[in-house]
């Protein structure tokens, strides 16, 4: 078995042999988004005339679940290699930083889409959705899920112990997912904040795959696909960099 094989191998049993917290409680987290705001929210919020607010809630937690899980899994992956000790033994074989990146982020776009295969799964109990356009689903799920994995480098290469880590999850991750458009469409939002919004990434991610299940979008989704794809160009190359380089990795 050749060396980016071997690597993929690992990462993906990395996530998979402990897949009770690592797919599991994403998908009751999210579920438990979806019960607590719909109860509330149900019958007094509408944003679109013929979707109740249930079907709108649901394309945006299965994004979310798909962009954190995407991002925990390459970024939590390379910190604790630093702190093992362990990343040595991936940097001394004659492995490619190509096929170091390519590794990191095809095993955090599989467990993003597996979990958030698995929270819309569970959803389904409570709405039924209909997919209107799932070429847009998967492509905004896959440039989504890329996108967060090659975040998830920059971070775990940047990060040298957990704590560095949470802050960046905590100040970055976490504030760009919820103010997306997640629970909310902006156009409830007062025209400054929308403003705002448009240079969040993250909106642009959940409104176009939320326009794959229901043909209507804040945002034109050709334009949000472009946004998508540049962004997600941007971040590899800025990973392919950080990992050529060797900083913070060659000591």
């Amino acid at each position: 078995m050749g060396s980016f094989p071997t690597l993929l191998y690992k990462e993906l049993l990395r996530f998979w042999k402990v897949g009770f917290q690592t797919v599991a409680a994403p998908v009751l987290t999210a579920l438990l988004y979806l019960v607590v705001f719909a109860y509330a929210l149900e019958g007094r919020v509408r944003v679109y005339d013929s979707i109740t607010y249930t079907e709108f809630l649901v394309p945006g937690l299965v994004m979310m679940t798909v962009l954190q899980n995407a991002f925990a899994n390459s970024s939590s992956s390379l910190v604790q290699s630093k702190i093992t000790g362990n990343l040595v033994f991936m940097l001394l074989p004659p492995i490619s930083y190509l096929e170091f990146f390519g590794a990191y982020v095809l095993a955090s776009m599989v467990r993003g889409l597996v979990v958030g295969a698995g929270v819309l799964a569970v959803t389904l109990w409570f709405v039924d959705l209909a997919v209107v356009a799932p070429l847009w689903v998967l492509a905004f799920a896959l440039l989504g899920a890329a996108i967060l994995g090659a975040l998830g480098i920059i971070a775990g290469i940047w990060a040298d112990k957990f704590d560095e880590l949470a802050a960046f999850q905590n100040f970055i991750i976490l504030p760009l997912t919820f103010l997306s458009g997640v629970f909310y469409s902006i156009r409830t939002l007062p025209a400054g904040w929308q403003t705002a919004s448009h240079f969040n990434p993250f909106f642009y991610m959940i409104d176009g795959f939320r326009y794959g299940f229901f043909g209507v979008s804040d945002f034109p989704p050709l334009a949000s696909l472009a946004v998508v794809g540049i962004s997600c160009a941007v971040l590899c190359a800025a990973a392919l960099w950080l990992l050529r380089s060797g900083y913070k990795l060659r000591y």
